[in-house]
């Protein structure tokens, strides 16, 4: 491939202590405080936020009870906001609530078994009565040019911003502040194997008195050459990427201070980095019977499994829903070409036969009414090797491989 046609493809991450992924963090803190107390909770919260004052609105239905207030401080403290000196001071910033219960229209759609009805229901009359909490489309995507099946920009990322909140609290690194954004570039080969790291951009909040040269250095030897060389070792040549920190200059003056904040405005981020479709729907702040998130959660834990199982080496599964209704409106696997062995139709049957897709099934098998979904609202919700989401299990395997081999 010559030079003026590689192919280079780029993905973002953010920090923590983005604006948006503040209040994306807030949002789901609130949503699993709900969960823990009422695992039957129905939420729908959201989060903005601008200089001095959050805004956290929605619809909830449960028996919990949430100090909304408190929790908006408790989570900007564990984050790092908590001085006037950094742009945020979690004890007098100000909190504006505004949530009310969910629609009874809505609501008779998801929940058609109450009480003592539901106690006595069946598996299966459970997960027929339970519709889909809206419309929509919702897609998975799996790689396997990495070994957590993510693609490899993303993935990238995520490790970046991570590492750089990592030495911002322990102090290995000096000066910093909550706010970032990464983005890291890879070259591609014909065949589409991840070759080359092209570029490695860091924006990072920081103290006035760190110089952008010291700062440069820093970051390339505490945060960008330690993750590069923890996730390629020599499988991509890394030695001669471009380093870019702070392009604009200085970036002292961060987080909502700097830029307003919403939930739900990094889907990309959180996702797959724009490798694959996305459906729009946001996931934090939402309980599980939203298939906008466990729907995702699934799809993703659909073409985990079929890469993971030899069938294809890249795969993205669509799936839609009608709201009120149980069953997806239509499931979709495509391949790309990458199928090992078998066609892409014998790979859907596959998937029909293996996963059952309806969101009380999904709910069930994935045991998504448990307060998990804080740590999922930063460093991406999928490829992670840091928390227990059960939809990166690869327990069905084998059973794909047993359909395709009986098909």
């Amino acid at each position: 491939m010559s030079t003026t046609e590689r192919r280079l493809i780029s993905a973002e991450s953010v920090t923590e202590g983005h604006p948006d992924k503040v209040c994306d963090q807030i949002s789901d803190a609130i949503l699993d405080d709900l969960l823990a107390q009422d695992p039957s909770s129905h939420v729908a919260v959201e989060t903005s936020a601008a200089t001095g004052v959050f805004l956290v609105f929605g619809e909830v239905t449960s028996s919990g009870y949430v100090d909304v207030q408190t929790k908006v401080r408790e989570t900007l403290r564990r984050i790092g906001y908590t001085s006037s000196e950094v742009g945020l001071d979690a004890d007098s910033c100000g909190v504006i609530v505004a949530i009310t219960e969910q629609s009874a229209e809505i609501n008779q759609g998801v929940s058609r078994l109450t009480g003592e009805r539901e106690t006595a229901a069946s598996r299966e009359e459970r997960y027929e009565a339970q519709g889909a909490g809206d419309q929509g489309v919702m897609f998975g995507y799996a790689t396997d040019e990495t070994a957590a099946y993510m693609p490899l920009p993303i993935h990238l990322a995520h490790k970046l911003a991570y590492r750089l909140a990592q030495v911002r609290k322990s102090g290995e690194v000096a000066h910093l502040r909550p706010d970032g954004k990464t983005q890291v570039t890879v070259e591609y080969d014909d065949a589409g194997h991840p070759v080359r790291i092209d570029t490695v951009l860091i924006s990072t909040q920081h103290d006035p008195e760190a110089t952008q040269a010291w700062l440069k250095a820093e970051l390339k030897e505490h945060v960008i050459d330690p993750v590069l060389d923890e996730v390629l070792g020599d499988a991509v040549r890394h030695d001669d990427y471009r380093q870019l920190v702070n392009p604009t200059g200085s970036f002292v003056l961060g987080g909502p201070a700097a830029d307003a904040g919403l939930t739900g405005r990094k889907i990309i981020v959180d996702t797959y980095g724009g490798a694959a479709h996305h459906g729009g729907g946001a996931f934090s702040g939402k309980d599980p019977s939203k298939v906008d998130r466990s729907a995702a959660y699934a799809t993703r834990w659909v073409a985990k499994n079929i890469v993971a199982a030899g069938l294809a080496h890249r795969v993205e599964v669509q799936v839609a829903y009608a709201i009120g209704v149980a069953d997806p409106v239509s499931v979709n696997v495509e391949t790309f070409g990458t199928e090992i062995g078998v066609t892409r139709e014998q790979i859907a049957a596959a998937v029909r036969q293996v996963f059952d897709l309806r969101p009380a099934a999904i709910i069930d098998e994935l045991d998504l009414k448990r307060p998990i979904y804080e740590k999922t609202a930063a460093y991406g919700h999928f490829g992670r090797d840091d928390a227990d989401f059960p939809w990166e299990r690869l327990d069905k395997v084998e059973a794909l491989k047993a359909a395709v081999a009986g098909a």
